[in-house]
């Protein structure tokens, strides 16, 4: 479903943690890292894609997150033609985008990667909010930089619950004796009984290998 300029409705996810930071997907059997993002089915609003595509690619449901804030107006980015396939070039040029600030409410191992048979990510990670700018490929670094910058200002403030966890940290080191760490899967360090979500790998350095030419041709379907 292409509009009259040649770009696909699409809908882009940012995910926040308690900390937050961002969630950041690895596009399967490539070195190429993004956002969760998906096309608009016809018929669907974009807060309905949204939750469609936070199931299909990190397998979240909408009570496992809050909205918080959504871009006002489409931004647009275009596809270099070695990335679109060939029957498609001539007639689709991009994506045209709405982009939604969720916050995860539930846990890490909320997240699975293989939610459906046709995963999109195969390895995940929380970077810092702004470190997508300096490692998503270049066609798409300016539509994250507009999205970014817009939903900036509504981010959940901090100041109160790093005060409190402070606090209840301190509590637990008199209450009870250290535990230690052991290495998860990947390398992530995790405390005991704690696991990555089903599908999930941790890759501790996601800048090695971005460039746009390690990337898979992009389908028009899925950009």
């Amino acid at each position: 479903m292409l509009d009259r300029d040649g770009f696909r409705p699409n809908v882009g996810i940012i995910l926040l943690n308690q900390k937050n930071q961002v969630f950041w997907g690895k596009r399967i059997r490539t070195h190429s890292w993004q956002f969760p993002q998906g096309g608009i089915d016809r018929g669907e609003t974009p807060e309905q894609a949204m939750f469609r595509e936070l199931h299909e690619e990190v397998g979240l449901q909408p009570n496992h997150v809050r909205v918080i804030a959504r871009t006002r107006d489409w931004l647009r980015y275009e596809v270099p033609d070695r990335y679109i396939r060939r029957d498609a070039r001539g007639h689709y040029r991009g994506q045209k985008q709405i982009w939604y600030l969720l916050q995860l409410l539930g846990h890490d191992w909320d997240l699975n990667l293989r939610a459906t048979n046709h995963p999109e990510f195969d390895a995940w990670r929380w970077n810092e909010y702004w470190v997508p700018l300096d490692v998503v490929v270049e066609f798409k670094r300016g539509v994250y930089e507009m999205a970014l910058t817009e939903l900036a200002r509504f981010i959940p403030r901090q100041e109160q619950r790093s005060r409190y966890l402070r606090s209840s940290m301190r509590a637990r080191e008199f209450d009870s004796p250290p535990m230690a760490s052991h290495r998860g899967g990947g390398g992530m360090l995790v405390k005991p009984g704690v696991e990555l979500p089903p599908g999930a790998s941790f890759d501790p350095d996601p800048q090695s290998g971005s460039a746009a030419s390690d990337m898979a041709p992009i389908p028009p379907t899925k950009t």
